[in-house]
């Protein structure tokens, strides 16, 4: 892969169409707030990293995202009907990757939108926690900061549960809040084998930690004591 990056024609058309639609939908449907909007480096490559409660997280971040921004997503998004989400990855041109395993080609393609340019987005805990407890990420968020040397924006998602659409469709329009914070340099990677292992790991729950912090108490889970080191020492 010589060649800058570009997102393909239909992919830019199709989000230029769909994502004013989403935003009115979700506007119509939930009590929308952003926060931390000049946190984003703008015009630059970094990731951008969520928690994962449900299958509303991605839309929403992608929806309300200040700027153009890729996303990847677990492969078996393709195979979901569920609200259209396998249309709406391809219209979207998200970048697949396969869940649990090391897929080069999505890594490989991974690091040619960043380093061409692009932001994107991505959840590392392995899949949607259907609780708002936060769970232990996996370590690919750091390897992918380790091939590209970009800065991670931390972004905390409340309000996405399984049940926001049935809250939804009955008129009670809950809250739905992303909250975006600093940008976050990571400490380079040292080591081999086991140590450079438990590296990556350290540092994407440093991202993690970031990320508690933005969000209330009950959102924490794993990363509760961090969350609370963290904002101890902001207060």
């Amino acid at each position: 892969m010589n060649r800058a990056y570009r997102v393909p024609l239909h992919n830019r058309i199709s989000r230029a169409l769909l994502r004013p639609v989403f935003r009115g939908l979700f506007r119509a449907l939930a009590q929308v707030k952003v926060q931390g909007i000049s946190n984003v480096p703008y015009g630059q490559p970094y990731i951008a990293v969520i928690n994962h409660i449900s299958t509303f997280d991605p839309p929403f971040a992608l929806t309300f995202w200040p700027e153009e921004i890729e996303a990847l997503g677990a492969s078996d998004i393709w195979e979901r009907a569920a609200f259209g989400q396998n249309w709406l990855v391809r219209l979207f041109g998200a970048i697949p990757v396969r869940r649990g395993e090391y897929d080069r080609q999505a890594l490989e393609r991974v690091a040619h939108v960043l380093k061409s340019g692009y932001p994107l987005l991505m959840s590392p805990e392995g899949g949607r926690t259907h609780t708002v407890a936060m769970r232990q990420a996996k370590a690919g968020l750091a390897f992918l900061v380790e091939m590209t040397n970009v800065p991670v924006v931390p972004v905390g998602i409340t309000g996405t549960t399984d049940d926001f659409f049935k809250k939804a469709i009955r008129g009670q329009r809950p809250p739905l809040t992303m909250t975006i914070g600093q940008p976050i340099l990571l400490p380079p990677i040292e080591g081999r084998g086991e140590a450079r292992r438990l590296a990556r790991q350290r540092n994407t729950d440093l991202v993690m930690a970031r990320i508690a912090a933005l969000l209330p108490d009950e959102y924490h889970g794993y990363y509760a004591k961090a969350a609370r080191d963290i904002n101890q020492i902001t207060d």
